[in-house]
């Protein structure tokens, strides 16, 4: 750890950012940070365009800096915050969002921004050492290497957020840090709800709407990561995600499919013991054990009632219903950029699928195409990933084009 970060975290409130304070993780973590004003205070807000959400924040908490990554959204905040008197100061773009997460006033950064969007200044927040508090899948998944290299460089905590991933930590042995190697695991159970599909037939699939994709059955989300846990995507990025926090190969990490999302997943040792982690389904409980790690605070979540519960069930995931998973595998295996190609292909993928260009069951079959068009590249830098990852999605939009001409076509015949 380098001597600034040490000496940042001596002081008794810690400063905070959330890079993209405006979505759910955002605005749970800005829940949890209320109930606990003597420890934690907020000095930099950053969202997309959600302008009326974030001035609402910035009235409520007056962090020192937020930051809009629309140009024309920082304008329109910036005259909000200015008409309301605020000290908040306003930035925006690509680049006030990577500097925000370096600030030296703050301790703790939550990395929230949805998809490749947030690579970039979470990168930033791990290059200055930081406590990083990691929501956004991507980084990980495009970059893994990079990001756990960086971490050691710098000594930044990468602390997981995602439930199943915090889940795993909490079950890890005591003093365990995500990215460094361990002994007596024989390997991971990764737990799923299976969405709200896990029942559907091939042809119930091909007819899904974004509406009922969104629709998820335990937790809530934005549409994006929804329609991922609908395809098991959202399993599949976790999968990698796993395989770089825990220094674990794909084929030593197991999905299980638990409909309750009671078991956030679990751990098996070598002599037989599985310890799980359970509560109720609220993000809340992992964003308040990664802000306050290794202590323990008060999160605002339910206590959980076995006795409503009553019964857990498990499945094995079905792969040719959700052939979004199988290709998650297969790139946890190839390694190198075949990652971040896929992930690309998805972003673009189910924004077309949302947009209703192409139909739920096309999801998977754009992401295939891609990954068998573009070339992966090992041992990549964070410029030859982002550049693969550019290439991912002008195949992907070429790609859906077509298919989509070619309905076009087929209706016209």
């Amino acid at each position: 750890m380098t001597a600034t970060t040490t000496h940042s975290r001596s002081r008794h409130c810690q400063g905070v950012t959330i890079l993209g304070s405006t979505g759910s993780i955002g605005i749970n973590t800005l829940d949890v940070v209320s109930r606990h004003p003597e420890k934690y205070r907020v000095v930099a807000l950053t969202a997309n365009r959600q302008v009326n959400v974030m001035f609402e924040q910035c009235a409520r908490f007056v962090p020192e800096v937020a930051v809009m990554a629309d140009e024309a959204s920082g304008l329109a905040l910036e005259h909000k915050v200015r008409e309301a008197g605020l000290k908040t100061k306003v930035h925006a773009g690509v680049e006030a969002l990577k500097s925000t997460a370096t600030l030296p006033e703050v301790d703790t950064v939550m990395a929230a921004i949805v998809g490749a969007a947030g690579l970039l200044p979470t990168l930033e927040a791990v290059r200055s050492g930081k406590r990083i508090l990691l929501a956004n899948k991507e980084p990980l998944v495009m970059c893994g290497d990079v990001f756990i290299q960086e971490a050691n460089k710098s000594g930044a905590e990468l602390l997981p957020i995602d439930s199943e991933h915090n889940a795993i930590f909490q079950c890890m042995p005591a003093g365990y840090r995500p990215g460094s190697s361990h002994e007596g695991i024989r390997r991971i159970l990764l737990t799923c709800s299976g969405g709200p599909f896990r029942g559907a037939s091939m042809d119930d699939l091909a007819s899904v709407t974004p509406e009922q994709a969104c629709a998820h059955p335990n937790w809530s989300m934005g549409k994006k990561i929804s329609v991922d846990s609908a395809t098991l995507m959202n399993k599949g990025l976790e999968l990698i995600e796993a395989c770089w926090l825990f220094n674990i190969t794909p084929e030593n990490v197991q999905i299980v499919i638990h409909p309750q999302s009671v078991i956030h997943s679990m751990v098996e040792y070598l002599d037989g013991s599985v310890l799980a982690q359970m509560g109720n389904p609220d993000m809340r409980t992992p964003i308040a054990h990664a802000l306050a790690w290794p202590a323990r605070i008060e999160s605002g979540v339910a206590s959980l009632n076995l006795f409503d519960i009553r019964r857990l069930e498990f499945e094995q995931p079905d792969l040719d219903r959700f052939p979004c998973l199988k290709l998650a595998y297969g790139a946890a295996k190839i390694k190198g950029t075949a990652p971040a190609i896929m992930n690309a292909a998805n972003e673009v993928a189910v924004q077309a699928f949302l947009d209703g260009i192409i139909a739920f069951t096309d999801i998977p079959r754009v992401i295939e195409k891609v990954m068998e068009q573009v070339t992966v590249h090992h041992g990549p830098t964070v410029e030859v990933v982002l550049r693969d990852d550019t290439k991912a999605r002008r195949y992907a939009n070429t790609y859906i084009t077509s298919l989509d001409d070619g309905r076009k076509g087929t209706a016209q015949c």
